[in-house]
């Protein structure tokens, strides 16, 4: 199973999209004038052609009303007056550890587009993340004004830690080293850092790299990462959401964040006894989400902030993924619950809706004779369970330890 990743352009021409012998569908890259509108997944017979009248009808169906609320959009941005609030400095963080193919990969679409933008200034912080040879520092030379830190404690928030303290941009923009940016990337990110000067933080879409394995097909028809096409901003609080902010992960995803730097040193940076590499790889999002939410300060989802996502391979890495899922997920509440006293009714309610939410979804699983998704769903349960057994304890056990060793 393999499907084409192809963009169209709605106001240019459109040209039919051929399938070789080994694609069964289109993953398709939807454009108006160069800002991204939308994205759809397209089955089809191996090796047919998706035409240009198919291209007009689903344009017609599908993307007339994202086309419509762009222009509409670019209408009223040409009547506002111009804002003249000054945009911050950037720093560009990846925390990367021994994979130095998929970081020198990012580092040259991020090359791509740092020509031109509109920032002040803008740096590229790498933090290797206690990789056990040079490759990645040799990556990183291969590339003009690339900063390199090696942060020898491994786990994905010491990193996250180490690039907060070596920045010095008043915004930090964190990218995992299995993502390329969008050619509107840091456009896209200087769009909602001048429309919203007070957010605390941004995240923004997240679209597959490529869609050549079953594993990677069936996460991006599951959801995958996407949050929609449309600009969102969180609040502390939500009158369509008894839950919020406890239920975080609908912010976005930790592949592509950015926060004010000055609130983050604040707030004390990332929880170091959450993702923390192989036993706990996850929850640092959801948690820092929860607390820039927590501290008052609004998070923005800007669409047009875009980077492409490198999906797992293999379906065993993907039920993998889904357990880290329940147990990173777990793990913050525990956490959370702890430290925030004022919200535990919710924490509790949180963790209540959650396992039936997946009682339910294995239900329905199960009714369809989907074996895939129950699978999955399994793992993830599996995975929520093992985390409110004492996994964030745990974690915090390992951390002390790697801290002694590393002080």
């Amino acid at each position: 199973m393999s499907y084409k990743l192809a963009e169209i352009e709605l106001s240019q021409p459109l040209m039919p999209i051929e399938l070789t012998a080994g694609q069964n569908g289109v993953g398709l890259i939807v454009r108006w004038q160069s800002r991204l509108i939308a994205f759809e997944m397209i089955e089809l017979p191996a090796g047919s052609v998706l035409t240009v009248d198919r291209l007009k009808a689903l344009a017609d169906q599908r993307f007339a009303g994202r086309v419509l609320a762009a222009k509409m959009e670019e209408a009223l941005a040409e009547r506002r007056p111009a804002k003249a609030a000054k945009l911050p400095s950037l720093s560009i963080a990846i925390c990367t550890k021994d994979r130095a193919q998929r970081l020198s990969r990012l580092l040259g679409s991020l090359d791509r587009v740092r020509a031109k933008h509109a920032f002040p200034s803008v740096e590229i912080v790498v933090v290797d993340n206690a990789s056990v040879d040079n490759a990645t520092r040799e990556a990183v030379t291969g590339f003009r004004d690339v900063r390199y830190v090696f942060e020898p404690r491994p786990g994905l928030d010491f990193a996250r830690n180490a690039a907060l303290h070596a920045a010095t941009g008043d915004i930090i923009a964190y990218l995992d080293d299995d993502v390329v940016v969008d050619r509107n990337w840091l456009a896209g990110l200087a769009k909602a850092c001048r429309d919203n000067p007070r957010a605390g933080g941004f995240t923004g879409l997240v679209l597959p790299y490529r869609l050549d394995t079953e594993a990677q097909i069936f996460f991006e028809r599951r959801g995958g990462f996407g949050r929609g096409f449309a600009r969102r901003e969180f609040h502390n609080a939500r009158f369509d959401n008894p839950l919020h902010p406890v239920g975080s992960g609908i912010l976005g995803a930790g592949c592509n964040m950015a926060f004010d730097r000055a609130l983050l040193i604040e707030l004390g940076g990332f929880d170091e006894a959450l993702d923390t590499g192989a036993p706990l790889p996850g929850g640092g999002d959801l948690d820092i989400f929860y607390r820039v939410l927590r501290s008052g300060s609004p998070m923005i989802y800007e669409p047009e902030y875009t980077v492409y996502h490198e999906h797992r391979e293999t379906i065993p890495q993907l039920r993998r993924q889904y357990w880290t899922w329940g147990l990173g997920m777990m793990a913050f509440l525990v956490k959370s619950y702890r430290a925030d006293s004022e919200m535990r009714a919710r924490h509790r309610a949180m963790v209540r809706w959650w396992f039936l939410d997946q009682l339910k979804a294995l239900a329905r699983a199960a009714a369809r004779r989907r074996g895939q998704d129950l699978r999955f769903g399994i793992a993830e349960l599996w995975g929520g369970i093992y985390g409110l057994a004492g996994e964030y304890d745990r974690s915090l056990a390992r951390i002390r330890s790697i801290r002694e060793r590393n002080p």
